[in-house]
C-alpha cells in the first residue's frame, strides 16, 4: 500500500463522517445519536462529525425498521455515499424489525437491501454503545481500504451485552 492510500486510511479511522437517516423509526435511536455527539458522550473529540450530506459521509447510520416507503430513498441514500463506506445499523428495528415484524408496512430487515457492516442492537441503544458502533465501523472502513465490501461477509455486533448476531442470515456468535 502506497503512502496516500495509509494517509487515507488513517484519515478515515481517525475522522468518520457520518450521514444519518431514518427508515421509519420512532425517534428514539435518533435521539440517542444526537446524544452521543452532546458533551457529555463526546463523540466529537474523537473526529465524529455529523454531516448534513450523503456525499461527504464516510458512514451510514440508519434508524428504524425499513419501510416500503423508504426502501428506495434507502438505496439512492447509499449510492450516494462516497466509497469505501461503511453502514451503521442503530437499534433492534433495521435488525430484526422488532416488534413491527408482522406489519404490512415493512420490507424486512436493512440487510436485504444494502450491506451492513455494523449492528448496535438496543430499543434505544445506549450513547457509548452507538460510539463503539461508529468506532468499529471507522475501523472496518480503514481495513478496507479502497476495496468494495465484502457481500458474504458477517455483520459486526457491537454494544453492551451483545454476543450473537441479531439478524436472521447471521446466526453466529461474535466475540
Amino acid at each position: 500500500m502506497n503512502l496516500w492510500n495509509r494517509l487515507m486510511c488513517t484519515c478515515r479511522r481517525r475522522s468518520p463522517w457520518l450521514f444519518h437517516m431514518n427508515s421509519g423509526s420512532c425517534n428514539g435511536c435518533d435521539i440517542e445519536l444526537v446524544a452521543s455527539l452532546t458533551p457529555r458522550y463526546d463523540a466529537e473529540q474523537l473526529g465524529v462529525r455529523l454531516e448534513g450530506s450523503p456525499r461527504h459521509a464516510d458512514i451510514l447510520c440508519i434508524t428504524g425498521p425499513v419501510t416500503r416507503n423508504a426502501v428506495g430513498a434507502i438505496q439512492t441514500v447509499y449510492g450516494q455515499v462516497c466509497g469505501p463506506k461503511a453502514v451503521v445499523a442503530i437499534g433492534s428495528c433495521p435488525a430484526t424489525t422488532n416488534v413491527f415484524i408482522d406489519s404490512r408496512t415493512l420490507d424486512g430487515p436493512l440487510n436485504k437491501h444494502i450491506p451492513v457492516d455494523v449492528f448496535v442492537p438496543g430499543c434505544p441503544p445506549r450513547p457509548d454503545a452507538i460510539i463503539q458502533g461508529v468506532a468499529k465501523a471507522a475501523q472496518i472502513l480503514a481495513e478496507r481500504g479502497n476495496n468494495p465490501p465484502i457481500a458474504d461477509a458477517a455483520p459486526q455486533v457491537v454494544g453492551s451485552g451483545a454476543t450473537e448476531c441479531a439478524c436472521n442470515e447471521c446466526k453466529e456468535v461474535q466475540p
